[in-house]
């Protein structure tokens, strides 16, 4: 991009003294310049000398001009050139007056003074001229590319610093040797895929992959958002992606990457106005730039997105993004692996257990870790200690996964009672049922939103859900409501979250995963034109004879699990009881501590 330079500092300078010059000039001469002097004959001089008129006395005489006050009246007349006042006045007129001589000034000062203002005006031109020129640059500059090449010196990445996505390491290694030995694909006439996307749920390190390809392969690294080709001016995207790949192609091999392409490379035609989108033109440019005339010219473009579904079907085709590398959320073994690249950095006590921390962080992904261990570090360092322990980290996990604690929020014995036999009601409700995850804590300290938690973990990593997991999950989702209903006699508005999650998940059996005796069929299309709101983008293809169908087998459903979880709840009372009163008192219970009540 072309860096337009400003004018000077002292220009500005200079300009301002000769504007204050000039003011001055005319601040002084402003009496004149606004009541000129009146001129009179050398006899009308002499009867005001004679009366006494002159004030002071004072007459100022500059060449054969001689200029006096007569009150608030300024008057002036001539006397001859080659006579001075004394010779054309009596002695005892010339006596009456207090002659001033002032210097004639000079041709050149005349001159400089008469041209002050022509030259302020044409400094003032040009000024606005060069200012008008620069501000043309930066419009044209409108259209250069905003990638920015990083500095290879200063921040090196490699696959040594990306634990876990093995698979996706794998993926990309065969680019990474592309781009250090082209002639070994190039003799048996293989080709290169020219487009990689990384696909993948945000913070699982797809910008961090890409980097570290460019640094293995030692090659420069361009990087852009997708949102940085689209402005308000028609033209500029297509513009600035011209510029990246002209740009690129002269740095060649080198790798550039795209954040967030689905910000240019949605589908085409999906606005509603049909008229010139620019995003579109965007992406049509992209499109020729991958895939046009132009070929070996070892450029290797990367992007990332988590929304495959909304891209363009030319992007995805072989010759484009041919190639589609799912960065997922890591299992419990790239988890710990992850743990161990960001606990290099932090001074960690050798009592840390990583495997532990990372069986009880499932679905975390790797930006979700390095928050875990960098506030378990803020933890340690607000106590005064040395090294992160393990309590340190399990705070932490709990401050990601559930949110702050809210101690200062008050709440009165009633409130916390029902707290208590709510959450109860769940943990209790969620051990006795098969299937359901392990109760790992019980917390009636306000976390976010909720005024408790209870908090499953799972033994291991799960992908399949069966029918039993799925019904002993709304069990425990409904252990808080039954709980108020049974040892309250009413329902309070604390189950409300608990009883949406209920439904959601009964419409999911009956609808998505066939759970029913309608059968193996889904019910609705989900719609991915761009331009349709979430809640609109759902096709209902069935009639309303089969909506009441699939509102009655939810409702079957939910009242099944109520049915079964009130049983386990009065089967139970005394129990629970002696939970939600121990509560009470700790406010938190462990798994082992939840565990000693069944044994």
């Amino acid at each position: 991009m072309k860096i337009v330079s400003k004018p000077p500092k002292r220009h500005s300078f200079f300009l301002f003294l000769l504007l204050a010059l000039i003011v001055s000039s005319v601040l002084y001469n402003s009496d004149q310049i606004l009541d000129p002097p009146k001129k009179v004959a050398f006899s009308e001089f002499r009867v005001d000398l004679n009366e006494g008129k002159i004030d002071s006395n004072a007459v100022n005489i500059k060449g054969n001009k001689l200029s006096y006050q007569v009150g608030e009246e300024m008057k002036f007349s001539y006397k001859e050139t080659s006579s001075s006042l004394a010779d054309m006045l009596p002695e005892n007129e010339y006596a009456l007056i207090n002659v001033d001589v002032v210097p004639e000034s000079s041709f050149w000062s005349s001159l400089a003074v008469s041209a002050l203002p022509a030259i302020f005006i044409l400094l003032v031109i040009m000024y606005m001229f060069r200012s008008a020129q620069s501000s043309n640059n930066q419009a044209m500059s409108f259209g250069k590319n905003r990638a920015k090449l990083h500095d290879k010196s200063k921040s090196r990445t490699n696959f040594s610093k990306v634990a876990g996505a093995e698979e996706a390491k794998e993926e990309l290694q065969e680019i990474v040797e592309f781009l250090k030995k082209p002639s070994k694909f190039q003799k048996l006439g293989a080709v290169i895929p020219k487009g990689v996307l990384l696909v993948g749920p945000p913070g699982t390190g797809k910008t961090l992959l890409a980097r570290a390809v460019a640094g293995e392969a030692d090659v420069p690294f361009f990087s852009v958002s997708g949102s940085e080709f689209v402005e308000m001016f028609v033209g500029v995207g297509a513009s600035r992606v011209r510029d990246m790949f002209k740009t690129a192609k002269k740095a060649a091999p080198c790798i550039v990457f795209i954040d967030e392409i689905d910000a240019v490379g949605r589908k085409r035609g999906a606005g509603l106005g049909g008229g010139h989108d620019e995003r579109e033109q965007t992406l049509n440019q992209i499109l020729t730039e991958m895939d046009g005339f132009e070929t070996g010219t070892n450029v290797i473009v990367m992007a990332a997105t988590n929304r495959p579904d909304v891209l363009d079907p030319a992007l995805l085709r072989p010759g484009r993004f041919d190639r589609r590398v799912v960065v997922d959320k890591p299992d419990i073994n790239d988890r710990e692996a992850i743990l161990k690249v960001h606990a290099k950095s932090k001074s960690m006590s050798k009592t840390v257990k990583l495997r532990e921390i990372a069986r009880k962080t499932p679905g975390f992904t790797g930006a979700d870790l390095e928050n875990v261990l960098n506030e378990a570090a803020l933890f340690a360092a607000r106590r005064n200690a040395k090294s992160v322990v393990q309590d340190d980290i399990n705070h932490a996990v709990e401050k990601v996964a559930l949110g702050p604690e809210k101690k200062s929020r008050v709440l009165s014995k009633k409130e916390r009672k029902i707290t208590s036999y709510h959450e109860v009601g769940h943990a209790v409700v969620g051990h006795l049922m098969p299937e359901c995850d392990p109760v790992h804590k019980i917390s009636i300290i306000s976390r976010g939103h909720a005024l408790g938690v209870t908090w499953y973990l799972p033994e291991a990593d799960r992908h399949l859900y069966s029918y039993t997991k799925f019904k002993s999950e709304l069990c425990a989702m409904l252990g808080g409501y039954v709980a108020e209903k049974v040892f309250f006699g009413e329902v309070t508005t604390g189950p409300s979250s608990d009883l949406e999650r209920a439904t959601n998940m009964a419409r999911s059996m009956v609808t998505e995963y066939g759970m029913s005796d309608l059968g193996p069929i889904t019910f609705g299309e989900k719609n991915h034109e761009v331009f349709i709101g979430r809640d609109l983008g759902h096709t209902k293809n069935y009639s309303e004879h089969m909506a009441f169908e699939i509102d009655s087998r939810i409702k079957a459903l939910l009242d099944e699990a109520l049915k079964t979880t009130t049983e386990l709840v009065k089967k139970n009372k005394k129990i629970m009881s002696k939970i939600a009163e121990d509560l009470l008192k700790k406010e938190n219970l462990s798994r082992d501590e939840f565990l000693t009540y069944f044994k």
